[in-house]
């Protein structure tokens, strides 16, 4: 992936600015706050981000940091260990840590091409697609921790499309075997204003294009906030589609709700 310096630019200053509103949105929390629908509290959450904040600022800057292999079993192992090494479980101290490796990143990150490689938990990719990772990683994590607390969450129009470049590169790594076997079909998927891209499913397995190699056999329109959260898991398309998020059309329109399902959430 190669962007133009200006976006670039947005990227890490998005990466910067979403880490200093870590310290905010974890002001004067309770740490032992259970986080909805998850298994994590609230300061479990937040030592998460700062490990792997921190994890995305040694690989920004060069190191090689083995972290699992892709997998949602390895990666799930690989966290357990790593908080289980993290004591901490301040609030405030895991956000300070949160924005300081935020910051620490891009200043890695800066001075480097953007289509310089890089080897991630999630397979090899440039920095630029490493840097919309970090952020769609925090972003997850950090609306997570803001309904938890009942505070306003940071996800955006602005911010959904800097973490595009990153779910193309990511979906076809993280299929879901067991709802993808033998599946057949072509998804022309719209992110409302501001993207518009296919994925084609080939006997089970995925390839995201700009354009459709075919008559695609379904057309998913999405309201970005409502993208992003889909595609993180947070938000089901049968909600969506209900509330007027989602709109499909097209041959056929039915495989909208399971499209969710044919991938496993990074």
């Amino acid at each position: 992936m190669t962007l133009p310096p200006p976006e670039r630019t947005a990227l890490l200053a998005a990466v910067t600015a979403l880490g200093d509103e870590a310290v905010t949105l974890l002001a004067d929390s309770r740490g032992d706050t259970p986080i909805p629908g998850a298994e994590w509290t609230v300061a479990e959450a937040a030592a998460h981000l700062a490990m792997a904040n921190e994890l995305m600022a040694a690989l920004a800057a060069g190191e090689e940091r083995p972290y699992g292999d892709g997998t949602a079993g390895s990666l799930a192992a690989a966290n357990e260990a790593a908080l289980a090494a993290r004591p901490e479980r301040d609030p405030a101290a895991l956000a300070e840590e949160i924005a300081r490796q935020a910051h620490r990143f891009t200043t890695a990150a800066a001075p480097r091409t953007g289509t310089d490689p890089v080897r991630t938990p999630l397979g090899p990719m440039d920095l630029d697609t490493l840097a919309a990772y970090l952020l769609t990683h925090m972003l997850g994590h950090l609306y997570d921790i803001a309904l938890a607390l009942h505070r306003p969450h940071p996800i955006d129009r602005h911010r959904v499309a800097l973490t595009l470049p990153f779910l193309r590169t990511v979906m076809p790594r993280v299929t879901n075997p067991h709802t993808t076997a033998g599946h057949n079909a072509c998804y022309r998927l719209r992110v409302r204003g501001l993207d518009t891209f296919t994925v084609t499913f080939t006997d089970g397995t995925a390839t995201v294009t700009q354009d459709p190699p075919r008559r695609p056999d379904c057309t998913i329109l999405t309201e970005p906030v409502a993208f992003l959260l889909i595609a993180l898991g947070r938000y089901t398309a049968i909600d969506a589609l209900t509330r007027g998020k989602v709109l499909a059309w097209g041959r056929r329109p039915w495989l909208a709700p399971t499209f969710p399902t044919l991938f496993t959430a990074p």
